[in-house]
């Protein structure tokens, strides 16, 4: 993944990709993985860092989506419980199995959630993580001794999936570059190339590092955009109907010692009707999530105080340490691209997480909706579609089984830097030399050698690509990253050949953004 290198090919290369693909958020590099396994050439272009935008806020979960069970969408549900599987499968060092448990409130509760549950198992098939079973209210407490023993009759375990996100999407790329797709952040599409029977050829192209134009060709050019699918909908077709609903998901990060133990909390009714998580990640724990609908989309969305104050006495209702403001390490916000619903007024979670794809009359193909869980599955779908458009020959889906970038299994979730994976040993290699070995933060377990590693080998290209995805450290703990961030610069500048001004740049711009993470 070397930027320069890349970016020089699409640049003076006059070949006509396959797939042209807007969108590096997990829509977008699903569809390039599933392309370019394929044997298709692919190239895929994000105006910012790669899942700059939703795909780096999600709740960290790799699940079937329980509610959708109640809400009778089983083929989403089947869908979704078994792409969970070849993604634990496919990725284990990013992944894992996680335990949940459902506080019930009596009798009706137990058989309601135990009887549900069992009925998701049966869905994953061989793909199962585990049986959920009822435990009575003595283990509950033992395993969530914080939950308050006044609300809860017994408990309900079942399993799901939980990853990192913004780390999944680098693998992957890094996966896909190794099957020959060139994949590219800061460079932007503003404009859509046709030929005289208003067909789309290709795109026109801004590197957004050095103010330079220029345009790439394509057969099949995808806009796979998330909550901005509509802006380049607009440019295909000015006037072009809305396809997007977009809804807001806040999460708030705390300490470990809200939730001690190993099991996560599934709370399935809130006040406004959403579940709520409280899932350890990273040792922290995530509270959420929100879901608010929003008029207008923002790459960074900034979370609201109701949402905030929500989350906060959700949770102070069902713990017996009731987490405050002051508590809260970073708050984030992502906007769900969710598909808009065709009658005015529907409530946001009663509109389907399934993706959609449109085929545009200018053959621009939109793909809209969908999760990090069935990325996968989107990219397959999208690839078939393409392949019917144009009447290419179908060659069969590469990717069930296809191990990403970084494979390694049984890794050592106490280690920092397990989620490296079968990289970790390059990046200790690397932490010998002119001492970067040296610690970031102790508490976040960062070293110096990992801020050369993500410029070297995975595209990050200035602070916060660094802090905030490379490495988890904006999230984790919002104002520690701030002061991590003159010695990150520092490094990255020597790396990318950068003045003393571009480091104080640096510095003042990724606290100005983290200023949104911060009670």
């Amino acid at each position: 993944m070397d930027r320069k290198e890349i970016m020089s090919k699409l640049r003076s290369d006059s070949k006509t990709y396959d797939f042209v693909i807007i969108g590096g958020g997990a829509t977008g590099i699903g569809i390039a993985l599933e392309a370019s396994a394929r044997g298709y050439s692919v190239a895929l272009l994000e105006k910012s860092d790669f899942t700059k935008s939703t795909s780096s806020k999600a709740t960290k979960l790799v699940h079937g989506g329980v509610r959708y069970l109640a809400q009778g969408d089983i083929g989403l549900v089947r869908e979704a419980v078994v792409e969970r599987g070849l993604m634990l499968k496919n990725a284990p060092h990013i992944t894992k199995s996680q335990s949940f448990i459902i506080p019930t409130h009596g009798l009706y509760d137990e058989i309601l959630y135990t009887v549900g549950l069992t009925f998701y198992d049966l869905l994953a098939g061989g793909l199962s993580l585990g049986r959920s079973k009822r435990i009575s209210k003595k283990e509950t407490l033992k395993r969530i001794s914080l939950i308050n023993p006044d609300k809860i009759s017994a408990g309900v375990v079942y399993y799901d999936g939980q990853f990192d996100d913004s780390r999944m999407a680098i693998n992957t790329l890094q996966t896909a570059v190794g099957l020959g797709a060139r994949v590219v952040n800061y460079c932007s599409v503003d404009g859509l190339l046709k030929d005289a029977n208003g067909k789309i050829t290709g795109v026109k192209v801004h590197d957004e590092m050095d103010g330079a134009s220029f345009e790439i060709k394509g057969k099949q050019i995808v806009n796979a955009t998330g909550v901005f699918a509509d802006d380049v909908l607009q440019m295909d077709s000015p006037g072009a109907e809305k396809t997007i609903a977009p809804s807001q998901g806040v999460h708030l990060m705390l300490d470990k010692s809200f939730l001690p133990g190993d099991d996560a909390i599934t709370i399935p009714k809130t006040d406004d009707g959403r579940v709520l998580f409280l899932v350890p990640w990273h040792n922290r724990v995530i509270v959420g999530t929100t879901d608010t609908p929003l008029k207008t989309e923002s790459l960074e969305p900034v979370a609201l105080e109701e949402e905030i104050g929500f989350i906060l006495a959700t949770a102070g209702r069902y713990l017996t340490k009731a987490p405050k403001r002051s508590d809260v390490l970073s708050v984030f916000a992502g906007l769900r691209p969710l598909a808009a619903p065709k009658k005015e007024g529907s409530k946001t979670k009663e509109i389907s997480r399934s993706h959609k794809i449109y085929t545009s009359d200018s053959g621009l193909l939109t793909i809209v909706g969908g999760k990090w869980t069935t990325f996968r599955r989107m990219g397959q779908d999208l690839v078939d579609k393409a392949e019917k458009n144009h009447e290419w020959k179908h060659i069969p889906t590469k990717t069930r089984h296809l191990k990403i970038h970084g494979y390694k299994e049984n890794v050592n979730h106490d280690d920092p830097l397990y989620f490296y994976g079968s990289d970790e040993e390059k990046v200790m290699q690397l932490s010998k030399e002119n001492g970067w070995n040296e610690s970031l933060s102790t508490s976040m377990g960062v070293i110096q050698a990992q801020v050369v590693w993500a410029v070297r080998y995975e595209m990050a290209l200035n602070v916060e690509d660094f802090l905030a995805r490379r490495v988890r450290c904006q999230l984790l703990n919002a104002k520690e990253s701030v002061e991590m961030a003159p010695k990150v610069a520092e490094i990255m500048a020597k790396e990318l050949g950068k003045d003393e001004a571009w480091q104080a740049k640096q510095v003042s711009d990724y606290e100005k953004v983290t200023s949104n993470y911060i009670l």
